[in-house]
């Protein structure tokens, strides 16, 4: 299709998209410990996930709405405009440069394809900017004084209230009975602590299940025998025979749970 926007090459997941419905919802007010309480990870993995959604492009600013008639008695008005599709996005870049121009916003098909929202203190200030679009070729075909403007997050990213709880992990089902599980270690989890050598000759991790990536205060580290396994750590395992609820309880539920003490201090 020839107005198919460009892909990201980004795929999101749960984490990704209750982000990005928090940051719609109050960006201001909501910092990442707050979005990771509710999500079940740490707050590093949601800062790391925040910069990678920002440079992809998918996260693309943030914006202060501002009542300007209470502040200074200014007059905001919707211009809808028709421009040349050929001509739609050089156009809109001027059109953006324009005094008193806010937002400009370019719909893919059909007339009234520009629509410009600019303030002014006043009807002559207004004016001007109505003749600056015609002058650069925006045919203005309504104008309208705007009154209010609500705006709310996107509710498919927002938590379901018809399903329980959000776990901490991620499951990926790949051919046959392998599974991807991208799992947040718990505080006092029966594997924290352990190397993943240790893991594996304690029978905490399965002989088929491959630590592929740990991610730890915002870095991705390359899992190696010697690496300790942290509390706050998302760890991505495989598993070529899927993975049962015990392997997955070590990464979560307290070691005097499976009859061994937890340590004293996280290393």
């Amino acid at each position: 299709m020839a107005n198919q926007r460009p892909d990201s090459g980004y795929r999101l997941d749960e984490i990704d998209r209750r982000i990005i419905y928090a940051l719609m919802a109050d960006a201001r007010n909501t910092s990442a410990p707050m979005i990771a309480e509710e999500v079940s990870v740490s707050p590093a993995t949601i800062r790391n996930r925040i910069d990678q959604l920002e440079s992809h492009g998918i996260i693309r600013g943030y914006h202060t709405s501002v009542d300007f008639e209470s502040a200074e008695g200014g007059l905001t008005t919707l211009f809808q405009c028709n421009v040349p599709v050929e001509n739609r996005e050089s156009i809109a870049q001027k059109v953006s440069a324009i005094p008193g121009v806010i937002n400009v916003r370019k719909l893919m098909t059909g007339r009234r394809n520009l629509h410009v929202v600019a303030v002014g203190a006043d009807t002559k200030s207004l004016e001007r900017i109505g003749r600056a679009l015609s002058e650069l070729g925006a045919e203005i075909e309504d104008e309208d004084l705007v009154q209010d403007e609500l705006s709310r997050p996107y509710a498919p990213y927002g938590p379901d209230e018809t399903t329980a709880e959000p776990t901490p992990m991620d499951v990926i089902s790949l051919t046959g009975d392998a599974n991807v599980v991208e799992v947040t270690v718990g505080s006092e989890s029966e594997i924290r602590g352990y190397t993943l050598e240790e893991a594996g000759n304690n029978g905490v991790l399965p002989d088929d299940l491959l630590v592929v990536a740990i991610e730890r205060d915002g870095t991705v580290l390359t899992p190696r025998g010697e690496t300790t396994i942290r509390s706050d750590d998302v760890v991505t395992v495989l598993s070529r025979d899927g993975i049962d609820d015990r392997t997955l309880d070590s990464f979560q539920k307290p070691a005097t749970e499976f009859g061994r003490e937890p340590d004293p201090i996280d290393p």
